[in-house]
């Protein structure tokens, strides 16, 4: 799932971009912001893969804005100024749409950042020990949950400590590559061995089931 904030002077165009991701499975909008600060700081703590971002801001050109950024998520550009469409597109963004935005129209957008995430994103960016690290999909043995926490265990024999829920993490991993096996545990698919006894084997360790989980692991093991 595509997860994404949208930033707008305008409370009701942000109104209508949480209508309309409503309509949209494919993505799950986390906060709207109507300033550039505050979205700045959240960015800065919670990286998202998707930013709906305006150009016409009161605070600074939103193009600007997105070329500050250290990490850039992808960016659909809103604007009701169709002048703007070329400097939109001089920073890769994934589309431009002009306001205001009907539900077609928006969902032409949220499949072209789709596709365009699904082709060059093979990396999780997560915070943790107050830094922003990026971690390739490849590198992730197992990811286990203590309490508030998670640890990511990986193939450098290091791991990341994390203040994030399961549920969380597993929304930021894309799903034909990643599985929930047990309320403490999500595997990477590609490095399943066998699955016997309610038991799965991966090449460093042999996890445990969880009995709400074990169909939906039959099913997608049984799939492949």
């Amino acid at each position: 799932m595509i997860q994404a904030i949208a930033i707008d002077d305008e409370p009701l165009a942000l109104k209508v971009i949480e209508h309309h991701c409503k309509k949209t499975p494919e993505i799950k909008l986390e906060k709207t912001f109507t300033n550039l600060q505050e979205a700045y700081k959240y960015l800065e703590e919670y990286p998202v893969d998707l930013l709906f971002l305006d150009i016409e801001m009161p605070q600074q050109n939103g193009v600007d804005f997105y070329k500050s950024l250290p990490v850039k998520p992808s960016v659909i550009f809103t604007t009701a100024y169709d002048h703007y469409a070329i400097e939109g597109f001089n920073v890769s963004a994934v589309d431009y749409i002009l306001k205001p935005i009907s539900l077609e129209r928006f969902e032409t957008a949220v499949e072209k950042a789709k596709n365009y995430l699904e082709k060059v994103i093979d990396y999780l960016m997560i915070r943790a020990d107050y830094k922003l690290y990026k971690v390739d999909y490849s590198e992730i043995l197992y990811i286990e949950s203590l309490d508030d926490y998670i640890q990511i265990y990986l193939s450098n024999k290091s791991k990341i400590i994390a203040r994030m829920s399961m549920k969380n993490i597993i929304e930021k991993l894309p799903s034909e590559m990643f599985i929930r096996i047990h309320r403490s545990y999500i595997i990477p698919t590609a490095r399943v061995q066998s699955i016997q006894n309610k038991q799965i084997v991966l090449p460093e360790i042999t996890l445990p089931v969880g009995e709400t989980f074990r169909e939906n692991v039959l099913k997608k093991f049984e799939n492949e």
